[in-house]
Formats: C-alpha cells, sequence, structure tokens
C-alpha cells in the first residue's frame, strides 16, 4: 500500500495550487503524529478521503503547536486526537490527565462539606496521623470504622467521639475519616458546631432555620467539631442539637464528635447549665443518652499542635 502523505505531496507539486494552501497541506502532512496516523489507518482512506479531511488535520496541526507553546485554546484542558468516522478524518478532543485529575479532586471534595474549618483540612489523611501509643486506641477505631462501613454502609454503625485537650488532632483524625470514606465514595459533613450556632441563630429572621437543621439531620455522615466550646442556650441544646441528634439515632446515622470535654463533663459542665446559669440536668440526660448511642468516646493526648 502506497504512502498516502506522500503521494498526496508528488500530487500538490504537480497541480498548479495556490502557494497559501500547497502551505497548508504541507505543514498537515509532514506532521509526525498525521504521518503515523495516515499510515495506521491506510486501509480506510484514500487520497481523495485525506484531501477532503485537510483542514481537519490542519485544525489537529495548529491546536498542538498552540498547546506546545502555552498558548491558550479553545478548549481548554483537552488534547486534540485524530479518528476516522464513515471515510472521513475528525478530531475528536479528549480531556487530559491533568484536567481528569482535576475533576477528580473536585469530585473527592465535593464528599467532604466542611463548613467553618480550616482549608488545611482537606489535605488530612489516616497515613499522616500520629500513632503513638497512646492515641492508638482512636486511630484503630477510626480504621475500623471506615472499613466496616465500605462493607456495609446500610448497616448502622457507631461513630467516634473524640476528646483531649487543645490541639492535639482531634479535628484532623475527623477529616482523615472523612477524607478516607470520600475516596472510597460516600460522603461526609464535617461541621465546627459553635459556628454551626452561631448561623443557625442568624438564620432564624431568614426563615432557613428548618433548612440549616434538615441539612445535618439528614447527612449521610455527621462530624459535630468541637461541641462544648461556646456558651449553650437551651434552644441550641434542645431544638437544635437535640432535634439533630433524635433524629440521626432515629435512623441509626453514623455520627462523630469532637470535644474538649468528656462524656462526664459535657454533660455536667455544658448540657446541664445553660447560658442563663440554669440546671437541667434532665435535659442533659436525654442529650446525652442520644450522644453514647451514635458515639463510643476515646480520650486523645498528645503536644499542642497549633503552638508547637
Amino acid at each position: 500500500m502506497e504512502d498516502i502523505g506522500k503521494s498526496l505531496t508528488e500530487q500538490m507539486q504537480r497541480h498548479n495550487w495556490s502557494k497559501r494552501y500547497n502551505e497548508l497541506v504541507e505543514t498537515a502532512l509532514n506532521d509526525p503524529d498525521v504521518k503515523r496516523f495516515l499510515a495506521e489507518n491506510k486501509h480506510l482512506l484514500t487520497k481523495d478521503d485525506v484531501m477532503k479531511s485537510i483542514s481537519k488535520l490542519y485544525e489537529y496541526v495548529t491546536i498542538k503547536q498552540k498547546m506546545a507553546q502555552g498558548e491558550q485554546t479553545f478548549a481548554p484542558g483537552y488534547l486534540p486526537t485524530l479518528a476516522v468516522s464513515k471515510h472521513q478524518i475528525e478530531v475528536v478532543y479528549v480531556p487530559s490527565e491533568q484536567l481528569l485529575a482535576k475533576r477528580a479532586k473536585q469530585e473527592l471534595d465535593a464528599r467532604v462539606k466542611m463548613i467553618a474549618l480550616p482549608k488545611s483540612m482537606r489535605q488530612a489523611q489516616l497515613v499522616d496521623y500520629d500513632r503513638s501509643e497512646e492515641r492508638n486506641e482512636a486511630f484503630r477505631a477510626a480504621l475500623q470504622f471506615t472499613n466496616d462501613y465500605a462493607k456495609e454502609p446500610k448497616k448502622f454503625h457507631k461513630g467516634l467521639y473524640l476528646e483531649g485537650s487543645f490541639g492535639v488532632g482531634k479535628t484532623y483524625l475527623l477529616a482523615a475519616i472523612a477524607n478516607d470514606l470520600a475516596k472510597r465514595g460516600y460522603k461526609t459533613t464535617l461541621v465546627h458546631f459553635p459556628s454551626f450556632a452561631v448561623d443557625i441563630k442568624g438564620s432564624i429572621g431568614q426563615n432557613k432555620t428548618t433548612e440549616y437543621l434538615e441539612r445535618l439531620k439528614k447527612a449521610p455522615i455527621l462530624m459535630l467539631d468541637d461541641i462544648g466550646a461556646d456558651s449553650l442556650s437551651s434552644w441550641i441544646r434542645d431544638d437544635v442539637l437535640g432535634v439533630i441528634l433524635q433524629y440521626r439515632m432515629q435512623e441509626e446515622l453514623p455520627t462523630f464528635f469532637s470535644s474538649n470535654l468528656s462524656f462526664e463533663q459535657l454533660e455536667n459542665e455544658y448540657l446541664a447549665i445553660n447560658n442563663r446559669g440554669e440546671a437541667e440536668p434532665l435535659k442533659a440526660l436525654r442529650i446525652m443518652e442520644r450522644i453514647k448511642f451514635l458515639a463510643d468516646e476515646y480520650h486523645i493526648v498528645g503536644k499542642n499542635r497549633r503552638n508547637p
């Protein structure tokens, strides 16, 4: 089988075609990738087929050259490729590896909704967590949860209540769990609870309180970060936190917590005393029953990583 590109070049020289058109054809046919494509598809294409498609070949070569020179193209992130369709050559644009990686990252990030948390938490990974001996129990529980949930996502799995002093990595571990689950295709909502409490108070005048509650109530996996760090009103405790936890307990939805307070401290020092100084131990007990149903307590120790 003759070389189509070579034959067309000879034909072009024999005919009195315009100089500009000759240059266009020559540029297209002399490109190494075009030569390879024509050689691979010579059984599918005639000389006429190639000449009818010369503008497509030129488009392909031009776009390649622009990309090589770092110039903007009409389809950023897409690479031109050649294909044969019904004896015609077409330029097909396919996503580049960089674009595919960017899309994958965006899809991954979309599975973890972080509310009022540092951007650095997007990078948290279980493999990077400090697994010193006194912290290993919580780490093993985190791994156990992610593995068990991935095997049986419709089954109820208790979450973790991570308790410890400031800066020991409680939020990091929650974010690492969320990011690990995202890689497995599962969605998580991780929210800084004191900030959420402020936002939901502000939503009252906008008639968005129900919308705010629904987001957290029905999140497939919910993580309440830094619970116990703010001054708690009876309304936030009973009509916000209580409603969220009641729904999640009834629906058996995985729920995680982090706090500077132990279970006992959370009940007696945070939930039992409202912001007016009034003691409401029975209401606190009701909330604690739901928390204990949803999560097991793990104590985390270590140095304060925020102020090394």
